[in-house]
Order: C-alpha cells, then sequence, then structure tokens
C-alpha cells in the first residue's frame, strides 16, 4: 500500500494596500486586520490535520499567514525562496493603469513567456522543485507551503497540463485559498481546492473613470 502525501499550498490573506499598488516583491508589505483574521482561520481549519511542516515565501505578507498556522502545530516556519511572488517588471505601478500607459506596450508583446516578467516555465520548475523537496520530506503526511496566487496557480496549471499562459481574472486561487496536491506515493492522485477564509473576501470594488486608485 502505497503512502498518502499531501502538500497544501497556501495563498496569503489580504494586504494592507491602500494607495492599489502592485506590489510583487516590494518589502513592507502586510497583511491587513481583515489579512490576519484570514490567517487565523486558515489555521483553524488545519488544526487536527496531519501537518509535520511549514514552509514559506520570504515575503512578509506570507510571513504572517504562515505564523498562525504554524503556531497551530507547534512548528517553525521555514523560509524557501522558491515560494515567492513571480519577478514583474510594474511592481510599484497602480493596479488599474499598467496595461493604459503607451510606455509600458514595449513590455506587452509576448503574453506567453510572459514579457513583462519571471517567465512560467521557471516559476513552474522552482514551484515543482518545492513541492517535491517539502513531499518527499513529509512523505505520509501533510505539508504547508505559503506562497502567492500566480506561483500557485501556474503550478497547478502545469500539474493538470494545461496551457501557462492564462487570463489573470479567471485564476481560482482566492486570498488564504489552499489548493492541495495529494500523492499516492510519487504519484499525483488529485488537486483539491478550498477557501477557508471564504467568507472574509471582499468584493472588488469598482474604480470610477479617472479614477487611478
Amino acid at each position: 500500500m502505497t503512502e498518502s502525501t499531501v502538500v497544501h499550498l497556501l495563498r496569503h490573506g489580504e494586504v494592507h494596500n491602500p494607495h492599489g499598488l502592485l506590489y510583487g516583491r516590494l518589502p513592507g508589505y502586510h497583511l491587513s486586520d481583515n489579512g490576519r483574521s484570514m490567517a487565523e482561520m486558515v489555521a483553524k481549519a488545519l488544526a487536527g490535520r496531519d501537518v509535520v511542516a511549514v514552509y514559506s515565501s520570504p515575503l512578509e505578507r506570507a510571513q504572517e499567514t504562515a505564523t498562525p498556522v504554524a503556531q497551530t502545530f507547534r512548528l517553525p516556519i521555514r523560509t524557501d525562496e522558491r515560494l515567492i511572488e513571480a519577478d514583474n517588471i510594474f511592481e510599484g505601478a497602480p493596479l488599474g493603469g499598467m496595461f493604459r500607459a503607451p510606455g509600458n506596450y514595449r513590455h506587452l508583446w509576448n503574453p506567453a513567456r510572459p514579457s513583462w516578467g519571471e517567465p512560467y516555465l521557471q516559476v513552474v520548475e522552482r514551484m515543482r522543485s518545492i513541492v517535491n523537496a517539502a513531499r518527499a520530506e513529509s512523505r505520509g503526511h501533510e505539508v504547508v507551503l505559503v506562497s502567492h496566487q500566480l506561483p500557485i496557480w501556474i503550478i497547478r496549471l502545469a500539474a493538470e497540463r494545461r496551457r501557462l499562459w492564462h487570463d489573470p481574472r479567471r485564476r481560482q486561487c482566492s486570498l488564504a485559498s489552499l489548493t492541495s496536491f495529494t500523492f499516492d506515493g510519487d504519484r499525483l492522485a488529485s488537486i483539491g481546492y478550498s477557501e477557508p477564509a471564504g467568507a472574509l473576501i471582499k468584493p472588488p470594488k469598482l474604480l470610477k473613470p479617472g479614477n487611478r486608485r
């Protein structure tokens, strides 16, 4: 009988971002009060599971999301650079204006790579590496990896053998969601998705014409 191992990919909670910027890998972006509540809800949802390790992206919002999970299981947070957000040339730009500014067009020539940031294949490589390493070390148990929307979605697309180029608005990876890979031995048996903190997710604000929040 093969051993079952579950690798939970946890997206960080809501971030305090009053100026509506694409923060990417920029330092200083922490969870909002609501985001901290999300992290607590995820920790409660996982309590009682067989979690033996917690890994996290080095960015503050991921570390803060990992903290209540690690505390629940009395485990250290193992920081791993492979879980970091994808690099993006538009870091620091207003979320609503990146694709409207004529000066940005030179970065948008190849959405399949993508030309404006870290190549999808590179994201797959590093995410697959940490998923496999965490799975091997936690064989027969469960492990939580705290990361970011794009890396989690890209490794899921790769695992499901779907094309990596996609519409970001169609990602199934909400704040504080769990994308769970279940392995039978070394074979990926299933991929599950849940939103333990879904009740705390706020609907997106509609921007008025000319309002570059």
